[in-house]
């Protein structure tokens, strides 16, 4: 994701035992932004019978520092999440470098 030429969010999609069920890049935006809906990523996590997941999105300008925007829709989804009993374990920012949310105390 780190080479993509606009911003692109995606969810690994974990079981109990926080193995991969599924990869899938779920929305494609422009350069700076992607718009990211809640209700199609609980959706997915649901489908693929998700115990967890990690959020993942590139920033194509290669500067991985999270913006307002990144801590609220990972709050956001973290909560849509929760009601099904889906946790977010992590939120990846992907640019020249890799920025984990969780890491920084934001999850």
């Amino acid at each position: 994701m780190r080479d993509y030429a606009n911003e692109v969010f995606a969810c690994l999609f974990l079981d109990t035992k926080n193995r991969v069920i599924e990869f899938e890049e779920l929305f494609v935006g422009s350069l700076h932004s992607a718009e990211v809906h809640p209700r199609e990523v609980v959706k997915q996590a649901l489908k693929h019978n998700a115990n967890a997941v990690i959020l993942a999105h590139n920033h194509p300008s290669g500067d991985c520092k999270p913006s307002q925007s990144d801590f609220q829709i990972t709050k956001t989804l973290r909560d849509a999440l929760a009601l099904m009993d889906i946790k977010v374990l992590d939120h990846l920012i992907i640019g020249n470098d890799v920025v984990s949310l969780a890491e920084l105390g934001h999850l």
